[in-house]
């Protein structure tokens, strides 16, 4: 029960801190659960996969990567990225931009969002 309860409250902290937490993610472990988002996905400016380069995605907003074909539903959502932003697509793109062609089912564990965030700020800075 006591490890339930530390659950619980590491849940709670998570949910309440969520953009401060991305900040203090650990670039180094961002850079592993890189490789899961490498097979669609570039930090290197203008390298197009089966997705756009995330060069520059700070600031930048959704569905406006020249050249890059994006889904309707990509384009009309205007989401200005930033860690918070990021960090609730992330979690589960579907749900933040219903119809987008991106088929990942998304990083439901905050922390590995976090070093994901940290990650992503150093390697993609323009």
């Amino acid at each position: 029960m006591k490890h339930v309860s530390r659950v619980m409250m590491f849940a709670m902290a998570v949910a309440a801190t969520g953009p401060a937490l991305a900040q203090a993610g650990d670039a180094t472990k961002g850079k592993a659960v890189f490789a899961r988002c490498a097979v669609c996905h570039s930090v290197d400016p203008g390298v197009k996969k089966l997705g756009p380069s995330l060069s520059g995605v700070f600031g930048r907003t959704s569905g406006t990567v020249p050249g890059f074909t994006y889904s309707p539903a990509m384009q009309k959502a205007n989401i200005r990225w930033d860690a918070k932003s990021l960090d609730g697509f992330l979690a589960k793109p579907s749900a933040a931009v219903p119809g987008s062609r991106m088929v990942f089912a998304g990083l439901p564990n905050p922390a590995d969002r976090a070093n994901l965030l940290a990650y992503l700020a150093g390697a993609t800075k323009k």
